[in-house]
């Protein structure tokens, strides 16, 4: 039960923090909210790791490595997504990212139940129903919607990272965050480096910035510690359902407006991911 919980804390907490992160974005840029995020999550998690003053584990925190390059770049792809897109949307799209991790048990091995693939088959169509719109002239015609190829590439890293993170969480929970936040913030600040943004953050964004950062920075710590104790199957897919908090947040303070077609597919994407999750 405890691993559930976990899990699902990692979900609510990634769920705020990622609606917060992607309205930040669209007044503020994605890399803006990118970098004071993931620095303050780095101090953070830093201090925690100075206080504890333990040793990691062993190698396997060396897997937080690729979980943090993987996590990272479908970070910036979803808050792109987010910035261009409808939230509504493009959050289950990025949901589906509970399907690699199966591909992941399916390659070593596992087999999963009839449940669990048409979870699969569910969560696929409903990506496909929820990505397109009908034309605003009201004709048959239905176009992709803005920011769907992000979401998928977002979709992607975030799959990658669950199997990478659950192993780097053997040698400590906090040390695996920590490594992973290191190489996280290095990323954001060689990004924005590079790009050099001409926007600038006001003062009066920071707090709010920052709390992005310390809301993902426990859903890290959350989802380390259910994956030290579960199953990285179970453990990834249950800690996939962030999206069902962002889209409610999405529809209760940004009041979105979705076609019927496309609140079908949002609803198979969530059902399809519940169905992984209990299967």
């Amino acid at each position: 039960m405890i691993v559930v919980l976990l899990a699902l804390g990692a979900s609510a907490a990634w769920g705020v923090a990622d609606f917060t992160a992607g309205l930040k974005s669209r007044t503020l840029g994605v890399l803006h909210v990118l970098v004071v995020g993931q620095v303050s999550g780095l101090l953070l998690i830093g201090l925690v790791v100075a206080a504890r003053n333990t040793a990691p584990g062993g190698q396997a925190v060396l897997w937080a490595i690729p979980a943090a390059f993987a996590g990272t770049l479908g970070l910036i792809a979803f808050l792109r997504s987010m910035a261009v897109g409808t939230i509504s949307i493009v959050a289950p799209i990025v949901g589906a990212s509970a399907v690699v991790p199966v591909a992941y048990g399916l390659a070593r091995g596992d087999r999963p139940s009839w449940i669990q693939g048409a979870g699969v088959a569910l969560t696929l169509s409903g990506v496909f129903a929820s990505s397109r719109e009908p034309s605003p002239a009201g004709g048959k015609e239905h176009r992709v919607v803005a920011g769907v190829g992000l979401a998928l590439l977002a979709a992607l890293g975030f799959g990658c990272y669950f199997p990478f993170m659950h192993a780097a969480s053997d040698a400590g929970v906090f040390w695996a965050v920590l490594v992973f936040r290191s190489i996280s913030s290095t990323v954001a600040l060689v990004a924005f480096a590079l790009v050099r943004p001409e926007s600038t953050v006001r003062r009066a964004d920071l707090p709010v910035l920052v709390l992005i950062g310390v809301g993902d920075v426990l859903g890290n710590v959350l989802f380390a510690s259910a994956a030290s104790r579960g199953l990285v199957s179970l453990v990834s897919v249950l800690s996939s359902l962030y999206p069902v908090i962002t889209v409610a947040l999405a529809w209760l303070v940004l009041r979105e407006r979705l076609a019927g077609s496309q609140w079908l597919g949002v609803a198979a994407v969530l059902l399809g991911v519940a169905a992984i999750a209990g299967g």
